[in-house]
């Protein structure tokens, strides 16, 4: 069985990187804990550290190690605040993936309802592929993930999407560009550097379907999975960008950038996927009826 002393020496070693700080945080002798790590790599056959000059650096065995102990610890020091807090004091831990594709500023704005519960909740927001969060989802390190799309059919996942809402797309440039390209929409497009969400985005498809639709051939400059990515490169100059019209407003203020048009041929989903079909966390809970009644206005 794993020896978790063992084990949280290293880590704390890995997270100082040397023995002496460890030492210092630890109250511990430098014997004590070095011949801890030992025994630790023995057991397993491992090495967790090498030796470079003067300074210790992690193996890949060590760089593994360190991913779980990080969220074993961190698992770890939630539940003994949890348990020491006074009944009134608790919180309700709120864990929440986020799809990498999804625009930041509409998860915000999905989010921002839990803030203003009256429970006490403390949310946990991470963001990541989607397929891996929805593996973490299913043995329930998360309690939601919020999506682009809706619970993949080929996965081998108990879950239940919730569609959050839709909106049309919205196109934005710099007053240069927009002075140069943005006269007649949808046609100012035609030749127009464009800036455009990666492969796997849901939106990207469609989004090339209606150019094809509307025989228009913009150039291509850049394609971006994350969106604040897309946008800074937008806000510069790089060429026309797109984003959910639900935020138009929002991305004009926060990027300096013009609107010059928008479309509802083209829509972005949003959806919310638990292992719930009936929710009952007072976290998803807020963020289903926040989307419903005030960011998409169901």
């Amino acid at each position: 069985m794993l020896n978790y002393r063992q084990l949280h020496y290293f880590w704390v070693v890995a997270k100082t990187g040397s023995i002496v700080r460890a030492c210092e945080q630890l109250n511990l002798t430098p014997q004590t804990i070095s011949g801890q790590i030992t025994l630790l790599e023995q057991t397993y056959g491992i090495e967790l550290f090498r030796r470079v000059g003067r300074q210790l650096e992690l193996t890949e065995s060590g760089r593994q190690t360190l991913a779980y102990a990080e969220q074993m610890f961190q698992i770890g020091g939630e539940l003994e605040a949890m348990l020491r807090a006074r009944p009134d004091e608790q919180q309700i831990l709120f864990r929440v993936g986020v799809a990498d594709v999804v625009p930041k500023s509409i998860v915000y704005r999905l989010l921002a309802p839990t803030m203003d519960m009256e429970d006490a909740l403390r949310l946990s927001c991470r963001e990541d592929k989607l397929e891996r969060l929805l593996a973490d989802l299913a043995i329930q390190r998360l309690d939601l993930v919020i999506s682009d799309s809706p619970m993949p059919s080929h996965l081998d996942i108990k879950g239940y999407s919730q569609k959050l809402g839709e909106c049309g797309i919205s196109f934005f440039a710099t007053p240069a560009l927009a002075e140069q390209y943005g006269r007649t929409f949808p046609a100012c497009l035609q030749h127009a550097p464009l800036l455009i969400p990666g492969q796997e985005t849901v939106v990207r498809s469609r989004l090339l379907r209606w150019f094809a639709e509307q025989q228009l051939q913009p150039r291509i400059v850049g394609e971006f999975d994350d969106s604040a990515l897309m946008q800074a490169f937008g806000q510069s100059g790089s060429g026309i960008f797109i984003a959910p019209s639900v935020i138009a407003d929002e991305v004009c203020k926060q990027y300096g950038v013009e609107l010059i048009g928008q479309t509802d041929a083209v829509n972005e989903s949003f959806y919310a996927i638990s292992v719930e079909r009936k929710v009952k966390h007072p976290g998803i809970v807020a963020i289903t009826e926040g989307a419903r009644r005030q960011l998409f206005n169901w």
